[in-house]
């Protein structure tokens, strides 16, 4: 589909005015795009108290998802829940072709969503003494760190702790220049890995914390090696399969989304400077394998989150490494990221997140810590891989933790 953009997308700097809520809305934005730190919202006694049993405030949830499709998102799907009340909604179109109404059910690209899913598989097998959080990587798969002539390339011991935390220091590995024309190909993660270890490390373990895909990749490979199963199996037996998870899968090298679907597009620059919307649904994401590759539903994820937060997936003294920011370095920012969950304040209160996104879609669970107020979201996003958090997502986040007493409808 071929659409002319007349305007620009909105940046981070249109949107300081938001003062107290821009803290919230950078901390989503990090999240997204792997910086190091993430500041807090500004704490407001008299608005939280307000607030401590506040319904989800349907009104701005719904003007967070008006007027779509537009020049940032074509749909969004979003669900809140928790024990303060739920809101659903959608909006959008299923494709800018028909222009027909945006399936609520729809599945979708999950992103790094998948890595919440990698991190309670791997935190499970920890829990039966399959897998050691404190032994390093090495020892379980030598054969992927050989001894390099260039010492500066040799790696010291990679706890897996480490890789669940994105403290190992691996750097990320290569991947197709273009990926756009590359979108039917398959780029193995083996391969992914490897081209990562060869360049050496970033930093030694546990010193500095970077988000990376790499990590996760790795302990995809990890997880089939303990197990000498299939990680996409793993994942299946292990939660999608008892939490009834009827949406949820990995297509290999399939490049399709099978299943209902809402269409996704990517906002493309021509030659004269202007925009097109490409149809972007198809497209072969084997190399982001245990970090990426999920496919799945709202309605799902919300399942998933419910349970996670709940302590029905991981067992709680495994389930602590989720919400323990590592110690790192001296004179380097703060950790903000546990076993994949991202940490954030919002009016006192913790709330803890994950962010994923692919190509035509950006993607959201969140809950707080008392599980009060839970959020998953599905923006089809123009630009979902951008540096600034999508518009619409920015909107929908915003309203769901808002500290303002809602509506239900």
């Amino acid at each position: 589909m071929d659409r002319t953009r007349s305007a620009p997308q909105p940046t981070w700097s249109h949107i300081v005015q938001f003062r107290a809520r821009t803290a919230l809305a950078a901390a989503l934005v990090l999240g997204l795009t792997g910086a190091a730190t993430a500041p807090a919202l500004a704490h407001s006694s008299a608005v939280t108290a307000r607030a401590e049993r506040s319904a989800p405030d349907g009104k701005a949830l719904r003007e967070a998802i008006k007027g779509l499709p537009n020049a940032d998102a074509t749909a969004a799907l979003v669900r809140v829940g928790g024990t303060d009340g739920t809101w659903r909604g959608s909006a959008g179109v299923h494709d800018l072709v028909t222009e027909r109404k945006a399936d609520p059910h729809g599945r979708f690209r999950a992103g790094s969503i998948t890595k919440i899913v990698t991190a309670a598989v791997a935190l499970q097998l920890a829990a039966e003494g399959e897998l050691d959080l404190d032994k390093p990587v090495q020892d379980y798969m030598p054969e992927l760190f050989p001894k390099q002539k260039d010492e500066a390339k040799n790696f010291l011991p990679i706890p897996v702790r480490s890789l669940l935390n994105y403290t190992s220091g691996l750097k990320s590995g290569d991947g197709f220049d273009d990926e756009y024309a590359h979108r039917y190909d398959t780029l193995r993660p083996e391969k992914v890995v490897t081209s990562a270890i060869a360049k050496g490390p970033e930093h030694d373990p546990g010193a500095e914390q970077h988000y990376r895909n790499i990590g996760y990749t790795v302990l995809g490979l990890l997880i089939e090696r303990v197990t000498g199963d299939s990680y996409a199996h793993q994942a299946s037996q292990r939660i999608f399969r008892p939490l009834h998870l009827r949406d949820t899968y990995f297509p290999g090298s399939d490049p399709r989304i099978r299943g209902p679907h809402n269409r996704g597009y990517q906002s493309m620059e021509r030659p004269d400077g202007t925009t097109r919307l490409v149809d972007v649904t198809k497209w072969n994401q084997t190399d982001r394998f245990a970090a990426g590759d999920m496919i799945s539903s709202t309605a799902d994820l919300e399942v998933f989150t419910r349970a996670l937060f709940g302590g029905e997936v991981v067992p709680q003294p495994q389930l602590k490494e989720m919400f323990t920011l590592p110690e790192l370095g001296p004179d380097v920012p703060e950790a903000m990221f546990g076993a994949g969950l991202q940490r954030m304040e919002v009016d006192g209160k913790v709330v803890w997140l994950k962010t994923g996104a692919r190509y035509g879609y950006t993607n959201m669970i969140a809950s707080t810590e008392d599980g009060t107020r839970t959020l998953v979201y599905s923006v089809n996003a123009t630009d979902a891989k951008g540096l600034d958090m999508n518009p619409v997502a920015q909107r929908i986040a915003l309203a769901a933790f808002s500290s303002r007493v809602g509506d239900e409808d």
